[in-house]
């Protein structure tokens, strides 16, 4: 069972080392198809429209630098008209004209910049805001979501979505929404001067457009699915990837290495052959409309020499219309590869749309309904029922039947049982991060169901058995339980829990930066760290599971005196294997397949000579 950390404070956070104990097996999930184009890119337009203004203003100067860049090319052909012009006038060149003609180019080409420029800029702070919001919302929806999604699924999976996916719809806003905007533009501008100059060599020209259309839709259909498998196959490695490297020491225990090479190689070749496939049909798809677009560049050329030889047309209007029709090939070449980049977009939205709308836990952190009366939250005493609970993680498999307990309010109750008996599935309902199937679970005088659920967890304090401690010093580690805790209470809670001792004699004391793995302490100190963070907390009801598997004889000595304090008038669940530790617990709940099949004192329990006999005096066998 993985280690319930505080939500709200998110600077903390990294996902937790291990699965889910007690829960389904985490497996990788099959990557998910593309639903629709249309609806997806509409949802992603949606972020946008949050922006309009920013937005309208993009349009303004994308049309804007358009126009002045299309002016160019004729401004430039009248240069040339007034070259041609001196060198044919006995009055030999126009200085002052063609002065004036080329400062009047420079100037629009400058202006054509600046408002690219500004267009480029406005766009860039559009993409990160919308890309922010959706890192926000996947942020946020991680708080939401129930543990059963995270059970079955990697880590490397989630973070694909929250890295890859987003930073693919980020370069695509960077990108195609400008280029579309432009290249519509330079489309339109384009035709406008070349029908200007001759209708008959536009009409030429415009004959390959249908060609390069043909040549695009071919293209797109192939590479959809390909930029679709691609996201997916990525998240896939990403998956493996992590799960390999937090798991590195067992692979290498039990000399898995080539194992997971091969499965790597088998993961990663999939991707190679996708992005291969997705990226040839991007890359093919240039010089194939360029080849095409060439074949009316060289008709236009034939055709408008002809007309110049019969005086029909002048040189600078010629030179102005091939550099046109140069510029019309380049805008489609743009809308070509704004095509297979929305393709790879739209693969990515899905996949982050997907997360945001997966089912999300009923009174989630962040989603409690103010309609409803809090509790008063300082009137607890701390008794707990469970009346005729009934639970399994598939339907057809039920793990917990029909189990009824009170447990009376500052008692210490432990819970045992064999593997798989449904001791930690219990804690797992009483902190809901399950429904239960049917039944009811009380705290005190309501249903687990009247509290919010940031209300119900506050009541409790947990140290588990899969530790888990973040990146940054010891001291803020411990004041995790208590975000407000002064020094020396976080100095009190870790003598408390015996490791005041240990911190001290670490270079940097109580500031020591435990690394991202926490592999520079001992697993032991790791455990004795959340218990100092649990007695900070100091809550009503406390819920160890296996909370000194991981310490020496020695040091669970100390730490059952510690905790023997820390339970003192507080309703305490304690889940162990190793029996010894709970004989003082005022209650023994004994568990098997979902059933409690014994229950009582510990000496009474032996008395019996039954299955909690069996248990406890298995452990001692010689």
């Amino acid at each position: 069972m993985s280690e319930q950390k505080d939500t709200a404070k998110r600077a903390h956070r990294r996902p937790p080392k291990g699965g889910h104990g007690g829960g389904p097996a985490a497996q990788m999930m099959p990557g998910e198809k593309a639903k629709n184009f249309g609806p997806t890119m509409k949802r992603l337009i949606g972020y946008l429209a949050k922006h309009k203004v920013k937005v309208i203003l993009v349009f303004i100067f994308a049309i804007v630098s358009t126009i002045f860049s299309i002016i160019g090319p004729t401004i430039l052909g009248n240069a040339t008209d007034e070259v041609v012009k001196g060198f044919m006038s006995p009055l030999g060149m126009n200085w002052d004209s063609l002065f004036t003609i080329l400062l009047t180019l420079g100037i629009i080409y400058g202006l054509s910049f600046v408002f690219s420029f500004a267009q480029g800029f406005i766009m860039s702070k559009v993409a990160q805001q919308v890309t922010y919001e959706m890192r926000l919302q996947i942020s946020e929806k991680m708080d939401r979501l129930p543990l059963k999604y995270f059970d079955s699924r990697t880590h490397g999976e989630t973070q694909s979505r929250v890295i890859n996916d987003i930073e693919t719809i980020n370069q695509s806003l960077n990108q195609s929404l400008t280029q579309t905007i432009t290249s519509a533009a330079t489309i339109i501008g384009i035709l406008i001067m070349m029908i200007r100059i001759s209708l008959v060599m536009t009409l030429v020209a415009l004959v390959v457009l249908p060609l390069s259309t043909i040549v695009i839709k071919v293209v797109v259909s192939h590479s959809q699915g390909q930029f679709k498998d691609q996201q997916n196959f990525l998240s896939d490695v990403n998956g493996h990837v992590e799960e390999m490297y937090t798991g590195h020491t067992i692979v290498k225990a039990f000399n898995r290495e080539e194992d997971s090479l091969e499965t790597f190689d088998d993961i990663n070749g999939k991707l190679c052959n996708a992005a291969f496939k997705s990226q040839f049909y991007s890359g093919f798809m240039m010089p194939l409309t360029a080849f095409v677009g060439n074949l009316g560049y060289v008709a236009v050329c034939v055709l408008g020499g002809y007309m110049t030889l019969h005086g029909k047309i002048s040189i600078g209007d010629i030179q102005a219309f091939i550099m046109y029709v140069r510029n019309f090939n380049q805008p489609l070449q743009q809308v070509a590869n704004v095509m297979n980049m929305l393709q790879s977009t739209a693969a990515a939205a899905e996949r982050v749309f997907d997360f945001i709308s997966e089912d999300e836990e009923k009174d989630a952190y962040g989603t409690e309904d103010t309609s409803k009366a809090h509790l008063d939250m300082s009137a607890h005493h701390g008794e707990v029922s469970f009346k005729d609970v009934s639970f399994g993680y598939e339907p057809d498999a039920p793990i917990i039947n029909d189990f009824s307990y009170v447990v009376k309010p500052g008692s210490q109750v432990a819970i045992v049982g064999p593997t798989g008996a449904g001791k930690t599935t219990i804690v797992k309902l009483l902190m809901r991060y399950y429904e239960l199937d049917g039944g009811d679970i009380w705290v005190d005088d309501h249903d687990i169901t009247d509290y919010s659920r940031s209300e119900l967890r506050s009541l409790f304090g947990m140290v588990l058995q899969d530790t888990w401690l973040f990146s940054g010093t010891i001291k803020d580690n411990i004041r995790y339980g208590k975000m407000d805790a002064t020094d020396e209470e976080i100095e009190r809670a870790a003598k408390a829990a015996h490791i005041d001792h240990f911190i001290r004699t670490q270079p940097n004391g109580y500031d020591m930066v435990i690394n991202e793995e926490a592999t520079n302490i001992s697993q032991g100190q790791k455990q004795l760290l959340t218990i100092a963070r649990a007695m900070l907390a100091d809550k009503p009801i406390l819920i160890l599971d296996e909370a000194t598997s991981s310490v020496d004889t020695r040091t669970e000595k100390q730490i059952q005196s510690a905790m023997t304090r820390l339970m003192k008038g507080r309703t305490s669940f304690v889940i162990a294997h190793r029996l010894s530790t709970i004989k003082d617990a005022d209650w023994i709940l004994v568990m098997d397949h979902g059933d409690i099949v014994e229950q009582g004192p510990h000496d009474a329990l032996l008395a019996e000579n039954g299955f909690y006999a069996n248990l406890y005096n298995s452990q001692f066998a010689g």
